[in-house]
């Protein structure tokens, strides 16, 4: 949207340009126009300091992809554990004894680092690492955003979206 239009409600912020919360004083804008209050930038906040938190919130998404990885490994690990728990049992009922025995006493059920079983694992990294992301990065967002979740993703959405076009909305209608 042109900043000549006369419906225009935004005002420029850097790179990105941000929607007022409260639109014209005629009130013409729709309320699937506006951002949620949630998601404005507070009055004074700077734009690099609004990149810098962020960048935080975005390492912190990398962070809880990696953990989903970490769950994927500990059910890949326990299906796996299952599945040869199985082959023991078939290579028993085929005649090989001795090799499902040593698949039983060597595999099944053998810890994957030493004393851990996976479960252990993902125990460790929630309770240090991940929780102490989660923590600080809610600090950050507490002490300079107040608490504001995805401020610089919201004004990159109000940058590229088609302000009044159907399926370009700043949210939905019901909130």
């Amino acid at each position: 949207m042109s900043s000549d239009s006369p419906t225009d409600t935004t005002t420029s912020v850097a790179s990105a340009t941000r929607t007022t919360l409260d639109g014209p004083p005629d009130g013409s804008v729709p309320v699937t126009e506006r951002m949620l209050e949630d998601h404005v930038r507070p009055e004074g906040l700077d734009d690099a300091t609004v990149a810098a938190v962020g960048r935080l919130t975005e390492a912190l998404e990398t962070v809880e992809r990696a953990r989903g990885r970490l769950f994927d490994f500990h059910q890949l690990t326990g299906e796996a554990d299952i599945k040869a728990g199985d082959a023991a049992e078939q290579l028993r009922a085929a005649g090989h004894v001795e090799l499902a025995e040593r698949v039983e006493t060597e595999l099944v059920g053998r810890n994957v680092l030493k004393g851990r079983w996976t479960f252990q694992i993902v125990e460790d990294y929630d309770d240090g690492y991940w929780s102490t992301f989660r923590g600080l990065e809610r600090d950050v967002r507490e002490a300079l955003t107040g608490g504001r979740r995805h401020v610089y993703e919201a004004e990159m959405k109000e940058d590229r979206r088609t302000h009044g076009l159907p399926g370009h909305e700043a949210r939905p209608a019901e909130l």
